[in-house]
């Protein structure tokens, strides 16, 4: 049962303002009984990284201060459909849901939680594929070009060692902040041993 709820509001550029999400989100947090314990806002766009308030309410919800998070639609949560699954299964964990202002309670513990998920996780493998596809093509077109792509052999040790746990955690559907924070690597390490292994799927289609 939710009670105590973190509000959470974003836009995208600074002329636009929160006004509007905070107030209608205290307004629904009133109807609905929940004890608001702040209001966090932040002005970013959509497909950035850098959600200090974000990480801010994530941090709470680790803490088991929070029971849910409150925000107008999921568009204000999310950076992609893989950001969101993957922040959902975080906050499930932590026995914590996302409430949209229209009543829809992302709850990955509820079978309609797992049924959403599931159906989440198809369009994040989706969209996985389709950024392989572009970077595929980019990738084809620099070397047509006669561009050297990649390191030289023998340069990244460490990079290696943890290559394969790190390609399955991003295939499990982590973002690259969780997986550098967790296995002690630099998110930069991260990109590349994606990079790389895209890479090389990428020689076996050419």
């Amino acid at each position: 049962m939710v009670q105590r709820v973190a509000i959470y509001c974003r836009v995208s550029t600074t002329d636009q303002s929160c006004s509007r999400q905070e107030r209608d989100l205290l307004e629904y947090a009133k109807k609905a009984d929940y004890e608001v314990v702040g209001v966090w806002k932040e002005t970013t766009s959509g497909s950035k990284n850098n959600r200090t308030k974000r990480k801010q309410v994530m941090s709470l919800a680790q803490a088991r201060k929070i029971d849910g998070v409150l925000v107008t639609e999921l568009t204000r949560w999310g950076r992609s459909t893989i950001d969101l699954i993957t922040t959902l299964q975080d906050l499930a964990h932590w026995g914590v849901s996302v409430i949209a202002i229209t009543g829809l309670q992302f709850d990955l513990t509820t079978p309609q939680g797992k049924l959403i998920a599931s159906v989440m996780a198809s369009l994040a493998e989706f969209e996985r594929d389709l950024v392989r596809e572009r970077v595929c093509s980019g990738l084809a077109a620099a070397k047509a070009k006669g561009k050297q792509l990649g390191r030289k052999p023998g340069q990244r040790v460490k990079a290696d060692k943890y290559a394969p746990k790190v390609l399955q955690m991003v295939f499990e559907g982590h973002s690259y902040r969780q997986i550098a924070r967790e296995l002690h690597l630099s998110k930069t390490t991260v990109n590349e041993i994606v990079k790389r292994d895209k890479q090389k799927n990428c020689s076996f289609l050419s």
